[in-house]
């Protein structure tokens, strides 16, 4: 399990900042244009987008969980998951998980586990700026928690600057572990 009691480093603090920036960005769609909140999260850690589509809107229906949430832990599973399809789940990968499920909702102050209706069935209508700002918000949240989730599990975590790579479908390996 990660340490999550010490305090994060200026440079550890800066990378879960940056994320949480690229998060936002990507979703509000001021600087680069609009992405989705899964491809959002793809794009921040440098993760192949095609497959994050299928998470617009809650899986596109919005009757599935928030697409931050299921990015987040997709993300890590790509990352931190055994590179063998016959392969268990990694216990870096279960820890990681674990602990990103455990906090997502507190860090974003969203239900876990809800749907992406349930989510924003307060807001007057799904095209709106309350709603576009609450899900920037889950998207920012959602990738800094994902770097943080990496970083207190002693693994390097790679930003993709706003811009530097956005649209492009690139994967990369696993994640390395600094410990």
């Amino acid at each position: 399990m990660g340490d999550w009691k010490r305090p994060l480093s200026d440079a550890e603090q800066a990378t879960v900042d940056a994320a949480r920036t690229g998060g936002a960005l990507r979703y509000e769609g001021t600087v680069v244009p609009h992405r989705s909140c899964g491809i959002a999260l793809a794009e921040t850690f440098g993760r192949a987008t095609a497959p994050y589509q299928a998470l617009r809107r809650g899986g596109i229906t919005g009757h599935g969980q928030c697409g931050t949430a299921v990015a987040g832990r997709l993300v890590l599973g790509e990352l931190l998951g055994d590179p063998d399809p016959a392969g268990p789940a990694t216990p870096r990968l279960r820890s990681a998980v674990t602990e990103f499920v455990s906090r997502w909702g507190a860090r974003t102050g969203a239900c876990d586990g809800a749907t992406c209706n349930a989510l924003v069935a307060d807001f007057s209508t799904f095209k709106g700026p309350e709603r576009a700002a609450f899900c920037t918000h889950l998207a920012a949240e959602s990738a800094g928690l994902v770097a943080e989730t990496l970083l207190r599990n002693a693994v390097a975590v790679e930003v993709v600057p706003v811009g530097e790579s956005d649209g492009a479908d690139r994967t990369q390996g696993t994640a390395e572990d600094t410990r």
